[in-house]
C-alpha cells in the first residue's frame, strides 16, 4: 500500500510558499504538491485553513500547519542533513527572519505596489526597504551565507523576500551598493535547490493525478 504523503497547497511565485518549498527541499522530505490559482482557491484548501492563504501543509493526520515558518521547521526537524536548525545560529535566525516578516515585508508591499499607498514615494518606500539590506550587506561582508559560512534557515527564510524586493526594478537593484547581498542572492537565484523550487506546475483540479515534490526517482 502507497504511502500518503503530506498535501501542500503553495502557489511559486509566493515568497512564503517559496520558503516552505526549501525547507521540504533541504530536508530532503516528499509532499503531494498542490499548486494553486489565488483567485480560485480550492474547497479543500480552505476547509482546512480558512484564512485562505499559502502555504498549508496538511499531514496525514489529518494536522494542519498553515505558517511557512512552521510548515519549515516541521520538516527539518524531521530530518536536517545541512544543520539549518544548528542551535549555535537558530535565535539569531529567528530574530531576522521577525524582522524580514514584520518589517522588511511591510515596507516591500509598499515599495512593489506603490500604486496602492500613495502616502509616500515608491522612492520613499524602497529607502524604508533598504534599512533591511544594509543590514544583510553588513552580515555579507565577511561571510558566504547569513550567519557564517553555511546555510542557515535565516538564508532559506529570508531570500525569496530579498527576490521580490530585486524583481521590482532589477536595474535599480543592480545599481545599488550592496555587492554582497547582490553575490549572495544571484548564488541562491542559482541553486540546483532554489531552482527546483520555482518549477512550474500546473494548478490542481480535483481528480487530477498526485503530483510529488519533489518528483520520485519514478518521475513521479
Amino acid at each position: 500500500m502507497a504511502t500518503l504523503l503530506p498535501i501542500l497547497y503553495s502557489f511559486r511565485r509566493c515568497p512564503y510558499a517559496m520558503r516552505a518549498r526549501l525547507g521540504i527541499l533541504f530536508a530532503g522530505s516528499q509532499v503531494e504538491l498542490r499548486e494553486i490559482v489565488l483567485r480560485n482557491k480550492p474547497a479543500q484548501m480552505l476547509a482546512i485553513s480558512p484564512k485562505g492563504t499559502v502555504p498549508v501543509l496538511q499531514l496525514p493526520d489529518g494536522q494542519v500547519i498553515d505558517e511557512s515558518l512552521d510548515i519549515m521547521r516541521w520538516a527539518l526537524q524531521q530530518q536536517d542533513p545541512q544543520q539549518l536548525l544548528d542551535e549555535s545560529t537558530l535565535t539569531q535566525g529567528y530574530a531576522l527572519i521577525e524582522q524580514n516578516d514584520r518589517q522588511f515585508k511591510h515596507w516591500l508591499d509598499r515599495y512593489k505596489y506603490a500604486d496602492r499607498y500613495p502616502e509616500m514615494t515608491q522612492l520613499e518606500y524602497r529607502l524604508q526597504g533598504e534599512v533591511f539590506l544594509q543590514q544583510l550587506e553588513q552580515l555579507l561582508l565577511n561571510q558566504s551565507f547569513l550567519l557564517g559560512d553555511k546555510i542557515s534557515l535565516a538564508d532559506i527564510g529570508i531570500m525569496p523576500f530579498i527576490r521580490q524586493f530585486a524583481h521590482v526594478d532589477r536595474q535599480i537593484f543592480a545599481e545599488l551598493p550592496y555587492p554582497n547581498l547582490q553575490r549572495w542572492l544571484n548564488a541562491w537565484l542559482q541553486h540546483p535547490l532554489f531552482l527546483q523550487v520555482m518549477h512550474k506546475y500546473q494548478p490542481w483540479q480535483e481528480g487530477d493525478q498526485v503530483v510529488s515534490f519533489p518528483a520520485g526517482i519514478d518521475g513521479s
